[in-house]
Formats: C-alpha cells, structure tokens, sequence
C-alpha cells in the first residue's frame, strides 16, 4: 500500500531576483543570473519545484591581499595580481557571479580612492561578462564615498552594491535606484532586524525585487547553528506571507570560513586535524553548503576546489528523484 507524503502549502514565497543586465537590458553582461522563486523550504521539491538555482560568487580583491591565507594566494596565483585578471580565472573556474571587495587601502598603504575603485570596477567588468558585486571595505562613511561613483560609472548593469546597512543605506539606496542597481542588506543575526532594514530600504523607494538579504552567519563550529536558525525564521516568514522577509537571501561563508583557525592554521595543530589545505577547503565547503540548505539563494566563496564541490552538491540538491 503506498504511503501518500502530506505536502505543505504556502501563503507566500520568495521574491525572484535578477543580477546584471545583458545589452538589450541595457548593460554589457554575457548573461543575467536569477535567484528566488522557492514557495517551499529549501528542496523540497515534492512540495513545489525550485525554479532556480542557488548561485555561486567568486569573491576576488582590488589587489592582491595581504591578509588571506597563502592557501588561496597559491590556488589564484598570478591571477590575484589584478582585479581583471582575477575576474577571468574567476570566470574561468566556474563562477555564476563575481564579488569585487574594494580594499580599505591600496597596495602602498594609501587609503583607496574613488577614482580606484571605479577604475578597478571597470577593469573587471571588462574582463569578465558575468553579473558583478561589489562590496566596499564596511566603514560607513568610506563605504559612501566608493559605492556612489561606483554606481554612477557603471549604470544600467544591475550591480549588486554592498554592503548596505543602517548606518549608510540612504545613501546606497539613493545611488542604486538613481543608477539601475541592487543592494545587499545586512544585518546582524536577528530576523526583526533583518525586516526592519527592508522596511526602511523599501520607504525610500527601492523596489522589493531589487534587495538582496544578508543575515550575517558565522562559520563552520563558530555559531553557524544561530545563523542557521535566523535564515530558516526569514524563510519561514516569507513563505507565511511576510513581504519584507521574501528578499533571497545572499551569505559569504567564504570570508567567514577563511577567518576560523581550522581554516587559518597550518601549523602547531595536533596532527588530528590533518591536512592543512584539506582542512581549510572542507571548512568553507561545509561552511557554505549548511547555509545553502538552510536557504542561501546566493554563497560568496574564495577557494576554487570549494567552488567545484558546492557545485557538486547543489547538483545533488537540485535533482528530483524519480518516482515509482
């Protein structure tokens, strides 16, 4: 006798988001890439099929960084040299999406300059056609002075501009809907926290399908389980009416991996903890695929054998068994 699954229904889903702008939208992307849509938990797909994808970011530099682990120095080599080379070997090892993060200083220790950053922006989306983020340092005033003529160089291409927080998003606000782009909304791990910053976006204008949700997380064994927990409550809430929760939701399990010193050290550990280059790329894989089953629509990564196994595992995930 065959046992029937008792399917859930749903008042409310998330919204479907598009990044980039191809030429007949009125940007120089290759493609666009779009996220959202699920009116399910997280692959549940005898409930309601996904209709797409979660997307992976490469995060690549401005410059070739003085704090990362060796680790991904070596994985990038010469490519991490420049924005524009970084971008194509991004590209090139599969990324959906690239994510420029613009230093705080330039490689001579001088704080960067707006003119860098748009210099560098430029650079990469010459370089590669896909659909760009770009993330300024997180102090709120540089932040401003960066993001605004970022977006007023690159209009029309539908950017994604980060990080936009309480502190400053009037004005990333402001220069995204003035210039065709996107924002990344983060907020602490809290989801009334996380509705109030979409509220607030939503009163200035910004349309709904335009907001990324950054919840914040952490890494892997470093308050993942709370991070976990607030985006399963935002999916919950989107997926029971509440528009202001409906955003897909964007997280950089890359950067927080990479932070963790099982990820960080190579040496004077016990020798139980293996492998070094193992160790740091099981982190950030494992970091990022919790996060995707929780309801991440977008990972930002930097190792890129992470990429190749996140990508593994979404095939995984996104495949519908067959039915007898």
């Amino acid at each position: 006798m065959p046992v029937e699954i008792p399917k859930e229904t749903w008042s409310g889903g998330v919204r479907v988001v598009t990044l980039g702008a191809t030429a007949a939208e009125g940007g120089a992307r290759s493609h666009s890439v779009t996220v959202g849509g699920e009116k399910t938990l997280p692959f549940m797909h005898f409930e309601h099929p996904a209709p797409h994808r979660p997307a992976i970011a490469f995060e690549i530099k401005d410059r070739r960084p003085d704090d990362w682990s060796p680790l991904l120095l070596q994985a990038w080599g010469e490519a991490a040299s420049s924005p524009a080379s970084w971008a194509k070997a991004a590209e090139d090892a599969g990324a959906d999406l690239v994510a420029l993060s613009l230093s705080q200083v330039d490689g001579d220790g001088n704080p960067t300059t707006p003119d860098g950053a748009v210099r560098a922006t430029r650079a990469v989306l010459a370089a590669s056609g896909l659909p760009l983020l770009v993330f300024a340092p997180g102090q709120a005033e540089l932040d401003n002075a960066l993001l605004v003529p970022v977006a007023e160089a690159t209009k029309g291409e539908r950017l994604v501009l980060g990080i936009c927080e309480d502190k400053n998003y009037r004005t990333i606000v402001a220069t995204a809907m003035a210039n065709g782009h996107l924002v990344s909304a983060r907020s602490p791990m809290d989801v009334n926290l996380a509705k109030q910053l979409n509220i607030l976006i939503t009163d200035m204008g910004l349309p709904l399908d335009r907001i990324l949700l950054d919840p914040t997380t952490g890494a892997l064994g470093y308050g993942i389980e709370y991070g976990y927990s607030v985006m399963e409550r935002l999916r919950l809430a989107a997926l029971q009416g509440d528009a202001m929760t409906q955003s897909p939701m964007i997280v950089t399990p890359g950067a927080e991996a990479w932070k963790a010193k099982e990820a960080k050290v190579g040496q004077d550990v016990p020798t139980s903890w293996g492998d070094w280059r193992e160790r740091a790329i099981v982190w950030e894989t494992l970091t990022a695929i919790t996060l995707i089953e929780s309801g991440a629509n977008i990972v930002v990564l930097r190792h890129p054998e992470s990429v190749k196994r996140v990508r593994t595992a979404i095939d995984d995930l996104m495949s519908v068994p067959e039915t007898v």
